[in-house]
């Protein structure tokens, strides 16, 4: 790595450390007011759950003791003994979830991480029967947004127990068109499923941020967690601009150049980082944003200035930045790139792909809020 990219890390650190504390603060009031408006919109449940049922994975480390936790929650609150489903590499949460419910449970709980809730949300979308989320994976992305406590499972295991529903919206995406399977650089190309929808509850994307998430070592996010995915991001930072056509809803077609389009459901990351400052877990829509970069690794220190300071609520409109993020609303996107890159949705990699499509499932899933 020669001195222009160390550089340009340095001027990232550098600009994520100095807005850090100002950005923490912002998205804290943000969340407080989305939370006390959610809570004048709503009304509040009538009794807690009763029948408690947890679909966990045991390959997280913070998953252990958790049984107890919850076991001893519930006698605390005289519930029922709760129901716990193991995750498989065969059944990584759905038909858990889907027997959970056909069992009689009142909450459905992902202990895991983003894979985890996922696949328990995917088997409740359209159900009445409520989500919980018991974080303890390395992004946490649902979590985050949801202002759950992320490092301490008793407040989370008293959300489940005693917090409220809220309804949100869910994304789904599918991939149209992959990647030709015969270059020689991606030799392990998956199956080429283009009919399945895959579930999405914060943010899929294809290009630079597909790449991070594709490329992230899963030792180096057991030991350093989220920042594992920065370390991945490195080798791409001179990676190629993309050709893009975007199609919204039913507008024309726009041309664009880009590193990455990410398509959100609502914009909270990893590091406190807010991506899509606009983005509503419930107000029906997609948020689209089309990041790109120009002139290397000063591009890339620009355009985290640029992420921060719109966290802040700032905004830079000037035509000729070196690093910029474009935004705009949908319900519907589909989006076509020259060659094809990696497309993740909240942090699964599904693959390279040329053609990708977007939905939102407008207020589909019930989940436990604060």
């Amino acid at each position: 790595m020669d001195w222009q990219v160390w550089l340009g890390v340095a001027a990232i650190v550098i600009a994520v450390t100095a807005l850090g504390v100002a950005l923490r603060i912002y998205t804290r009031v943000v969340v407080m007011r989305r939370r006390l408006g959610a809570v004048t919109e709503r009304a509040p449940e009538e009794q807690g759950p009763r029948r408690i049922a947890v679909v966990l994975n045991p390959s997280k480390r913070g998953t252990t003791g958790l049984r107890n936790r919850v076991r001893a929650a519930c006698v605390e609150r005289g519930l029922p003994p709760p129901a716990f489903y193991e995750t498989t590499v065969e059944d990584p949460g759905q038909g858990h979830a889907r027997r959970a419910v056909e069992d009689g449970a009142d909450v459905v709980v992902a202990a895991g991480g983003d894979g985890t809730v996922r696949a328990v949300a995917e088997a409740l979308v359209g159900t009445d029967v409520p989500m919980g989320v018991i974080p303890v994976g390395t992004g946490n992305l649902l979590a985050r947004n949801l202002d759950l406590p992320l490092a301490d499972p008793e407040r989370a295991i008293a959300v489940v127990c005693d917090g409220r529903n809220r309804t949100i919206d869910v994304g789904w995406m599918r991939v149209e068109e992959f990647a030709r399977d015969d270059d020689p650089a991606y030799p392990d190309e998956p199956p080429h499923d283009t009919e399945t929808e895959h579930i999405f509850l914060v943010i899929a994307g294809l290009g630079f941020d597909a790449a991070m998430v594709a490329g992230a070592d899963p030792v180096l996010k057991k030991r350093v967690g989220w920042m594992a995915y920065f370390v991945a991001g490195l080798p791409h930072l001179r990676g190629r601009r993309l050709k893009a056509r975007i199609w919204l809803d039913d507008g024309p077609p726009a041309d664009a150049r880009l590193r990455s389009i990410m398509i959100g459901n609502c914009g909270m990351l990893p590091g406190g980082i807010t991506l899509l400052p606009d983005a509503v877990l419930d107000d029906g829509v997609l948020d689209v944003a089309a990041v790109d970069t120009r002139g290397g690794v000063l591009g890339w220190a620009q355009l985290t200035v640029e992420v921060a300071m719109q966290g802040l609520g700032v905004r830079s409109d000037l035509p000729e930045k070196l690093g910029r993020i474009d935004h705009a609303t949908c319900r519907r996107a589909r989006v076509r790139v020259s060659g094809g890159d990696e497309v993740q949705v909240d942090g699964d990699p599904l693959g390279r792909a040329v053609q990708i499509s977007s939905r939102v499932d407008a207020a589909a899933l019930r989940v436990r809020a604060p």
